[in-house]
């Protein structure tokens, strides 16, 4: 019965996430709004990417901005440049980036802890500084324009196609999870001298976690200069590293809707208080420094760790009434 309340209850979202652009269409703002929906949507698949290096793995990558950049330049060239369909330009970009990732990863996941985080870094501000710098790769000033199929010209169309991978990307990280793969994850994330010590091969495992992990946000890159329609340098910029990072915090860390309600939360949020300029930046820093002290494990495992313990009071309570 758990189980069928459980399917319900994300199907009622699915639901409403769908029925969301029609009702919005019905305001005056409305295609405005469901293009930031869209752009929230799209934070969430990168902020799932980062979720399985670091919240399954336990490994902390600030490298993400990069390979967001890298994800959206390849499918920009490949639309604009090359020719290749817009179908065939998406697994395409994603797999480039997810090549990428694991070259990085072959020396960079011989490094633990935060010397991990400082290589992956260090390279998120080398790619930074090549495509600022490489005027025929970025377009320089007038950067790259990305033209995309005219039936996506509408942005509810773009908004359902970027739900619908939203979806596709949680299902299947859920299926990683829950799979004998995830599980020697969550054991190298746990104790990873305890796991090489029962036979887990951690080097493969890790690396095989960071090159799924770019091959995702490769795809949040694509979805992103689909959305954006052109792009610039600073599509690769490390500060995206730490943005995916935050919504991924705040969200819940090892928790499969922590990263879409912090990524579609808090951009939705920022921009409502735009208005304010620089300010919301410290409003921003403001809500990370309460759920992080409060709400170690984030929205989700804090709304989580609540329920349990409203539970818990209840079931005593109710004992109480019995005896």
């Amino acid at each position: 019965m758990k189980k069928f309340g459980n399917a319900g209850f994300y199907l009622l979202l699915v639901g409403i996430a769908i029925a969301l652009p029609q009702l919005l269409n019905l305001t005056s703002s409305g295609k405005y709004q469901i293009h930031i929906l869209t752009l929230g949507m799209i934070w969430a698949i990168a902020a799932l990417s980062l979720n399985l290096i670091l919240g399954y793995t336990g490994q902390a990558s600030l490298a993400h901005g990069a390979f967001l950049g890298i994800g959206a330049y390849t499918f920009g060239i490949l639309l604009a440049r090359v020719g290749v369909n817009f179908w065939l330009a998406i697994p395409l970009a994603c797999l480039f980036t997810a090549f990428l990732g694991m070259l990085v990863g072959l020396p960079s996941m011989r490094t633990r802890g935060p010397y991990f985080a400082i290589v992956t870094l260090c390279f998120n501000f080398i790619v930074f500084k090549v495509f600022e710098n490489w005027k025929w790769l970025s377009g320089g000033i007038q950067g790259q324009t990305v033209p995309i199929p005219s039936y996506l010209g509408q942005r509810s169309v773009r908004y359902y196609l970027v739900l619908a991978f939203l979806i596709l990307v949680i299902l299947t990280e859920r299926q990683i999870v829950k799979s004998l793969l995830g599980s020697s994850f969550i054991a190298i994330r746990s104790n990873e001298r305890l796991a090489e010590a029962v036979g887990i091969s951690t080097y493969r495992y890790k690396l095989l976690s960071f090159t799924v992990s770019c091959f995702l946000v490769g795809l949040a890159g694509a979805l992103l200069a689909m959305e954006n329609g052109q792009l610039d340098y600073t599509v690769t910029n490390y500060f995206y590293s730490f943005y995916i990072l935050i919504y991924l915090l705040i969200g819940g860390v090892a928790t499969l809707s922590g990263p879409v309600v912090g990524a579609v939360g808090i951009f939705f949020l920022l921009d409502r208080i735009k208005s304010i300029g620089e300010f919301r930046n410290l409003i921003f820093g403001l809500v990370l420094i309460v759920v992080i002290i409060y709400f170690p494990r984030g929205i989700v495992g804090g709304a989580r760790q609540f329920w349990d313990w409203a539970k818990r009071q209840y079931a005593g309570r109710r004992g109480g009434v019995l005896e």
